[in-house]
């Protein structure tokens, strides 16, 4: 088993990675956050302009300025089918990020268990040597009594 010390460097730098990947872990959510908010901006704005576009329809609308609604409206739909991706790709790196946050959390874990039990065989062995002097102290003193 390492040394206590040897641990101790292990836990500081597994606490260090640890540190690290919680805070891009928060960056990837955060960005996956934001990315899904212009989804849902874009959404709204595609479907504003759609129900404008449907009152429009009912009042009357020239040849011209039906196409131009509808290429707007293919080039909204792009937009949001590319945010989309925009979107799934953030999720995934936030997946990435939990999964790798979750590596570096049970290895620092895993050094804390092993250093506790250091310090349990360390205090069982004091407890031990403690104990051993104690009787031996016991025995001298019974031994001049007599």
């Amino acid at each position: 088993m390492a040394t206590p010390s040897a641990l101790d460097t292990l836990i500081d730098l597994a606490t260090k990675e640890t540190d690290e990947a919680t805070k891009r872990l928060g960056r990837a959510v955060r960005v996956s956050e934001e990315a899904q908010q212009k989804l849902g901006i874009l959404q709204q704005y595609r479907d504003d302009y759609a129900a404008r576009f449907q009152d429009t329809l009912t009042t009357g609308l020239t040849a011209l300025s039906y196409r131009n609604f509808q290429l707007f409206l293919e080039k909204i739909d792009v937009a949001i089918e590319g945010q989309e991706n925009v979107v799934r790709s953030s999720q995934q790196r936030v997946a990435e990020s939990r999964l790798a946050w979750q590596a570096c959390e049970r290895k620092r874990m895993s050094y804390n268990t092993l250093a506790t039990r250091a310090r349990d065989k360390e205090l069982k062995k004091e407890n031990k040597r403690d104990q051993k002097a104690m009787d031996e102290h016991a025995a001298r003193m019974f031994f001049y009594k007599r």
